[in-house]
């Protein structure tokens, strides 16, 4: 984990592409500390007569980025890992349709509101690549997402200055604590209701889905 002193150094060194390579690397899965990046650039603007605008510009940029990244990442290499080895952890095809189905009607919320919780924030891009979420819709919601939650934290912190590193922990643990409650709210739901959202997947998805061989038992070879 990046240190305070080390993302102080970082910025004064390379300026507002700290910002843009964290976040960036933070929404490809890394464990970079993405939002507190922006939180001490937007704090060193404020207190050194800098661009806020120049700030939220750049983890815009790192955060449009990266996700496009991981969205390809899911959408190329993750599906076809699905495709494989799905079917031996329980991954269905009925299963892989189904979230195909509901990113298709919630994608873009997950995408856009992802960005503002940290347990989602870099998997939300990988999942909707995963499931196959239509591009256009990604990058519209991805690119929504990223520029009001830079702008949201990246002004918090410029007019609050440095008081927002009071704030920083209890709203990071709220906001963690959120996401997990509708992670497993969202999986309770699932599976009371998996065969009927199945049969409502299957209506919108006919059809068997690309590239998915289902793993059929073994026949005993015939009588000769």
């Amino acid at each position: 984990m990046i240190s305070p002193d080390q993302l102080h150094y970082l910025f004064q060194t390379y300026g507002v592409w700290t910002v843009a390579l964290i976040v960036g690397l933070e929404s490809l899965g890394i464990p970079l500390p993405g939002e507190a990046v922006l939180i001490i650039a937007s704090v060193y603007a404020a207190t050194h007569d800098g661009n806020i605008v120049a700030v939220i510009a750049a983890a815009t940029i790192g955060a449009i980025i990266g996700d496009n990244i991981g969205y390809l990442i899911g959408r190329t290499f993750g599906y076809r890992i699905v495709l494989r080895f799905g079917p031996s952890v329980g991954i269905s095809e009925g299963r892989l349709k189904l979230g195909q189905y509901l990113f298709q009607k919630y994608g873009g919320a997950v995408v856009f509101f992802g960005r503002f919780f940290a347990v989602l924030r870099f998997l939300a891009a990988f999942l909707a690549g995963v499931n196959q979420l239509a591009w256009p819709r990604f990058l519209v919601a991805n690119a929504c997402g990223g520029l009001v939650w830079a702008s949201i934290v990246g002004i918090s912190a410029y007019t609050l200055g440095r008081g927002i590193h009071e704030l920083q922990g209890p709203v990071g643990a709220a906001g963690a604590a959120i996401a997990v409650g509708v992670i497993l709210a969202i999986f309770v739901y699932l599976r009371r209701h998996e065969a009927e959202l199945q049969a409502r997947a299957e209506a919108a998805l006919p059809g068997p889905l690309p590239g998915f061989e289902p793993r059929h038992p073994s026949k005993p070879p015939e009588a000769g």
